[in-house]
């Protein structure tokens, strides 16, 4: 099993470790789930290793052409450093994966690849990559998630005072400084819909940052658990449970990472069919009414009759209910419907509900 160069330092902070994505991975720390939940959720910073995850570099002349090749966005409109989620697509429309793609100039961009198809996305991207365009792991760096309204607030702290945090955008990179000297790649970014960043960083100055950041009196670190009971109650997707390479964008309801301009990336014949006609299945909410927990692969029923199951469910700590998402046939049903989930056999009452359980706190900045 891998480990991030955070591995003891958690164990010393007394997190419980998991396997994740073939990653030894604190799952949650002393307080448990729903306390780090709630302490990201309101007010404070949580901090997250996501270092398990992949960064690359990929840059050359016709860059931008291979990425709107490989995803459906048209990488020509982005701005400098600006961050964008899409998927890579294979060529019946299903999404390999989502990801995140940043500009940082014409000719060079950087990735962020979900851990559990780290390699899957590499080897695809390999195998579709022209000869002059360059592909490269920045395996000696780690990724720490700062989320929380004081977020800002702490990272500050650790930064020189050479570029002003508070001018990155939402969806922005930016180069900064340690206050050692040593330079990070910082984007306001993040899973769980606080405001917030993450920070590439080498691992040779990893653990002193982490534990930098612990000093403040705002800041716990946070597992694996609360960043997915965080990610379920914004309604974002995971890949392998609420998204797959049969999914496509149009159905998991994010069809607004298709750029109008680009018509040609691979699995296009489908998606934009879909985009025009519509799908037979959408990514939907599931609230409960009444007492039980909402697990992946609970069935759905509407009158009695099965209309779906859920790919991912848990309990909300901020709602204190429990919600889930999956998929269902739109011209079915629509949200504020009245459903039923099975749980060890009861039909517990619930109803369909919008994706998004709560409201982002992101901070936009125009650019």
């Amino acid at each position: 099993m891998k480990s991030t160069a955070l591995n003891k330092t958690h164990r010393l902070q007394g997190a419980k470790m998991v396997e994740f994505a073939g990653y030894d991975m604190p799952v949650q720390y002393s307080d448990g789930m729903l306390k780090e939940h709630e302490w990201t959720r309101q007010g404070n910073v949580g901090i997250f290793d996501v270092s398990h995850m992949g960064q690359f570099f990929i840059e050359g002349v016709d860059v931008i052409n291979f990425l709107s090749t490989i995803t459906p966005t048209d990488f020509s409109l982005s701005r400098n450093f600006q961050a964008k989620y899409t998927v890579l697509t294979n060529e019946d429309g299903g999404i390999i994966d989502d990801l995140i793609i940043t500009k940082i100039n014409d000719h060079k961009f950087f990735i962020v690849l979900n851990a559990g198809c780290k390699e899957k996305d590499a080897n695809w991207i390999r195998k579709n990559l022209p000869a002059n365009i360059k592909f490269t792991e920045l395996a000696e760096r780690s990724l720490i998630a700062i989320q929380g309204q004081k977020a800002q607030e702490v990272l500050s702290k650790l930064l020189t005072n050479d570029v002003n945090l508070a001018d990155l955008g939402y969806m922005y990179l930016g180069f900064f400084k340690l206050k050692s000297g040593q330079e990070v790649f910082v984007s306001r970014t993040g899973y769980t819909g606080e405001d917030g960043f993450e920070v590439s960083i080498e691992n040779n100055l990893v653990e002193k940052f982490w534990l930098d950041l612990s000093a403040h009196s705002e800041v716990k670190p946070i597992g694996l658990g609360a960043r997915d009971s965080l990610r379920l109650e914004m309604g974002y997707p995971l890949y392998g449970h609420d998204l797959d390479d049969s999914t496509s964008v149009v159905e998991a309801g994010i069809s607004w990472v298709i750029s109008k301009t680009n018509t040609s990336f691979i699995g296009a014949k489908r998606v934009l069919a879909e985009k025009t006609n519509g799908v037979k299945r959408k990514r939907m909410g599931v609230k409960l009414l009444d007492r039980g927990v909402a697990r992946e692969g609970c069935e759905v029923r509407k009158n009695g009759k099965k209309i779906g199951v859920l790919t991912s469910g848990g309990f909300s700590p901020t709602l204190k209910i429990s919600i889930g998402q999956g998929y269902f046939d739109p011209e079915h049903v629509k949200i504020n419907d009245q459903v039923s989930v099975v749980i060890r056999d009861r039909e517990i009452n619930a109803e369909i509900s919008s994706i998004n359980f709560v409201e982002a706190k992101t901070k936009a900045i125009k650019k």
